[in-house]
């Protein structure tokens, strides 16, 4: 039931919103064993003239650039599976946008299982029932 947040530079694209989702998707099913039907992936554009790194715009080096963070249940994945994922996803999002700058960041965070659900309920709930 992960949550996943993304921002990505450049102008908002259906078809470039559509490649990331199935990107992600594909990856958090296939890496990380998540449920399709109850990931929830939410995409945000930046545009380059507002993303800086290095201290200069994305805009002026010519790049492209992402971040996400994705929040799933602690002590449900593997230190050898968040690195793959996290590997898959920078290469697939090199695909997507093209030119992408190093500094593009993933971040896998484990959440307590009692703090952390959907539909009303916590994992911890979930998984004693």
């Amino acid at each position: 039931m992960p949550i996943l947040n993304v921002k990505v530079s450049g102008q908002k694209s259906t078809a470039t919103t559509k490649a990331i989702h199935e990107l992600l998707l594909d990856l958090t099913h296939r890496i990380l064993g998540k449920k399709k039907e109850v990931t929830a992936i939410a995409i945000d554009y930046v545009d380059p003239e507002c993303w800086m790194v290095g201290g200069k715009l994305l805009s002026e080096q010519g790049k492209n650039s992402f971040y996400f963070d994705i929040k799933v249940t602690d002590e449900t994945n593997t230190k050898n599976e968040k690195a793959r994922y996290i590997n898959e996803a920078f290469d697939g999002f090199e695909r997507i946008l093209g030119n992408l700058h190093e500094e593009s960041y993933i971040y896998v965070q484990d959440v307590r299982a009692a703090t952390y659900g959907y539909g009303g309920k916590t994992q911890e709930y979930r998984y004693h029932r």
